[in-house]
């Protein structure tokens, strides 16, 4: 794992800057003409972005995250990676893989222009052998300008097919959740978790009463989250992604999970670029996979 002053050598003067913050946790802190973002080493995690045109943050972090070694942060961009929910057959593994709760490198840094970028890796000698013993590397691209892009790149060198699910669980700041609506994904067909995985289909826009967990599935194409308490719309783009997953937990599930404030759960939605469910991809040999995203913001 790399230490702070290892970092330095990534830094750029007005641009990008390192420090140790809350629990130890090592984070970059970005600021160019476009936007502002900070990122935590640990899950190569983005924790807040804010345009500089905007007033609200675009991703929602709660006010009662907790920050720790080997802990998932709730807010931000976490990565699920390389499994999506809980692993397949080892109900002991970690929910959601450990991508997010172990520290990722740091192996480039570039900006001008009104953009700033930091590529990360994951570093093999982080992960426990008998959780993932494939030999699978893995970058991550964060994109900090007026808008956010991400790109997770997996590449699969052994020598038989790899299964990897996947997922930017991306949580977004809203004025209420009541006054929300989630378009793009009429049409499509979604297996509902609050419902034991019953296979509905979604006819209008979808809106917000009460704690919703579905995967989208076949879900290829950009969703918007129209927000009239804070009169915007959040652009959700997204390539190499076939699933999409909705959450909102509703206030029993906010207050049982404990890193949420009494009412924090009103002010995010989760929309979560993925492969899951029925669209886990199967990495070939020698293949190559690039989950991408691009957020942005505009006024509705």
């Amino acid at each position: 794992m790399q230490d702070l002053a290892a970092l330095q050598a990534f830094a750029i003067p007005g641009q990008l800057s390192f420090r140790s913050g809350p629990g130890g946790l090592l984070f970059a802190d970005i600021e160019n003409s476009g936007g502002m973002a900070s990122v935590c080493m640990q899950g190569a995690h983005c924790t807040t972005f804010c345009p500089k045109a905007q007033t609200e943050p675009m991703l929602w972090l709660s006010e009662a995250a907790r920050f720790a070694q080997g802990r998932s942060i709730r807010g931000g961009v976490p990565i699920c990676w390389p499994w999506f929910g809980a692993h397949p057959t080892e109900a002991a593994f970690p929910a959601h893989g450990f991508a997010r709760t172990v520290a990722w490198d740091v192996i480039d840094s570039g900006g001008g222009q009104g953009v700033t970028e930091l590529w990360l890796r994951l570093p093999r000698s982080d992960i426990i052998p008998r959780q993932w013993p494939h030999d699978t590397p893995v970058d991550l691209c964060i994109r900090v300008a007026d808008t956010l892009e991400i790109a997770l790149t997996t590449r699969n060198v052994t020598a038989i097919p790899r299964s990897v699910s996947e997922a930017f669980h991306a949580y977004f700041f809203v004025g209420d959740i009541a006054e929300v609506e989630l378009d793009g994904l009429r049409g499509c067909t979604y297996l509902d978790k609050t419902e034991g995985f019953a296979r509905k289909r979604q006819d209008a826009p979808l809106r917000f009463g009460g704690k919703i967990d579905r995967v989208y599935v076949n879900a290829w194409g950009e969703c918007a989250i129209v927000d009239s308490r804070l009169r915007r719309r959040i652009r959700i783009a997204k390539q190499g992604s076939a699933s999409t997953v909705v959450w909102s937990p509703g206030h029993d599930k906010a207050a049982a999970l404990g890193d949420f404030t009494p009412t924090g759960w009103r002010s995010m939605l989760c929309v979560e670029s993925a492969n899951a469910a029925d669209d886990i991809l199967t990495l070939n040999p020698g293949c190559t996979h690039r989950l991408a995203v691009r957020y942005s913001v505009e006024r509705a």
